[in-house]
């Protein structure tokens, strides 16, 4: 057996849990990242080399989409930079658990490239938007606050929902029960993947425009729902 389908293999037993996991995530992106990270294992390179390379995938899209014109071709590129980096942010952590599991250090740098990336992502959308309003439709001013808005409602719940994780006490493994797939279709709008596939319609002007505005509300509601379970899950945490 190759060394590669041996750390398929491993890896395919070694998943973290699906639960609160959205289907795109769960289906597509960990089991690309399998194959990243088995491909990664057998090169023999670490973690934070993967973590670099979704950054340079991710950065480049968000260059093309800040400073291209807004085509259609310009939006399938933007969108495979994303949907790489993206695969490969799912590989570094597979496969720091394939070598026996990561350090503070990588952990780290995973975090700071994730809040680099989504700033950097929607700055470049208001930055689209701010050059090219006839495209998009954005000469009211008024567009130009939803990637802001956007940007906002996307760094609160990273930074929310990492420090929730930190102050909760861990679960044992196994708890919670089988993830549900109800909650795996709710999550949906705001599954990174999902954001990704909205720039194919980066060259439909308005299309886009208003594809964006909806996931940003989608995105602002379940805000709104995640910090409520958040605090009310804090609440109980004596510390």
């Amino acid at each position: 057996m190759s060394s590669t389908a041996s750390a398929l293999i491993r890896l395919k037993s070694a998943q973290k849990s699906a639960k609160g996991v959205s289907l795109y995530s769960r289906f597509v992106n960990r089991p690309a990242g399998r194959y990243l990270a088995a491909g990664a294992y057998r090169l023999g390179l670490t973690p934070n080399h993967v973590t670099l390379i979704s950054a340079a995938f991710s950065f480049a899209a968000v260059a093309v989409a800040a400073l291209a014109v807004p085509t259609w071709t310009a939006g399938l590129v933007v969108w495979l930079g994303l949907a790489v980096g993206f695969a490969f942010d799912s590989a570094d952590g597979q496969l720091a658990r394939l070598r026996g599991g990561g350090s503070a250090a990588g952990e780290w740098l995973d975090h700071v490239v994730d809040c680099a990336k989504i700033t950097a992502l929607h700055t470049a959308v208001l930055l689209t938007f701010y050059r090219h309003p006839g495209h998009f439709g954005t000469e009211a001013d008024g567009w130009l606050l939803v990637p802001l808005g956007f940007q906002l409602v996307a760094v609160v719940t990273f930074f929310g929902g990492l420090l929730t994780e930190q102050l909760k006490p861990k679960a044992a493994p196994g708890d919670g029960g089988p993830p549900s797939a109800a909650r795996a279709v709710a999550l949906l709008p705001v599954d990174h993947g999902v954001f990704c596939l909205v720039f194919l319609l980066l060259g439909g002007g308005s299309d886009f425009r208003w594809a964006y505005t909806v996931l940003a509300v989608a995105a602002a509601l379940f805000l709104v729902a995640f910090l409520t379970k958040w605090f009310r899950e804090l609440s109980a945490v004596r510390r």
